[in-house]
C-alpha cells in the first residue's frame, strides 16, 4: 500500500479541509481502496467505513442494490456502480463515497465486458459521477490501476 501513500495523503488533506468522511463500496478490488486509505496513520479522522460486496447477494444485502438491477445490467455496469455508491451514502456516515465493480480476470469476461472492464462511481449527496475504465494487465495490475484511479477521482471530488 506504500505505493498509494502520496495519493492517499492528497485525498486525506482534501477531506480534512472539508471535514468530510469517506466510505467505500468495493467489489473487484476486495477492499484494496479501503486498505490503501487506512494504511496511512490518522485515517480514522476521515475514513468512515468500507463495504466489501463481492457477491451480488452482498451488494443487495449490505448496500440495497436491487436484485432486478443486477439481473438487468450485470454487476459490472454503470447502473450497479451508481446503486452501490447510493447504498454507501445511505448506510454510512460519510459525505463522500466511492463504488468500484469490475472484471479483474483472468476469467469472468462476457460479451461487451472484457477482462479489465471496471466501473467507478463516486460523489456525495449532491450528485454522483461514474466512469468506465478499460484497464490492461493481469489481475493484480487491473486491481492496482483501479485503486489508483479511484483515489485520484476521490481527491478531485473532495477538492471541488
Amino acid at each position: 500500500m506504500v505505493r498509494f501513500e502520496p495519493a492517499v495523503r492528497t485525498l486525506a488533506a482534501a477531506l480534512l479541509a472539508r471535514r468530510w468522511r469517506l466510505a467505500t463500496a468495493e467489489s473487484c478490488t476486495g477492499g484494496l481502496v479501503a486498505a490503501a486509505c487506512t494504511s496511512v496513520a490518522g485515517s480514522s479522522d476521515w475514513f468512515e467505513r468500507g463495504f466489501v460486496t463481492y457477491s451480488n447477494e452482498a451488494k443487495s444485502e449490505l448496500l440495497g442494490v436491487p436484485p432486478a438491477l443486477l439481473a438487468a445490467h450485470g454487476a459490472v455496469s454503470e447502473e450497479v456502480a451508481r446503486a452501490m455508491a447510493q447504498g454507501a451514502l445511505a448506510h454510512a456516515r460519510a459525505q463522500l463515497v466511492l463504488a468500484v465493480t469490475g472484471i479483474a480476470g483472468p476469467g469472468g469476461a462476457v460479451p461487451g465486458k472484457p477482462v479489465g472492464t471496471v466501473w467507478l462511481a463516486w460523489g456525495s449527496a449532491a450528485g454522483l459521477r461514474a466512469e468506465r475504465l478499460q484497464l490492461e494487465g493481469d489481475r493484480a495490475a487491473v486491481r492496482a490501476a483501479s485503486v489508483a484511479a479511484a483515489l485520484a477521482r476521490l481527491a478531485e471530488a473532495a477538492r471541488a
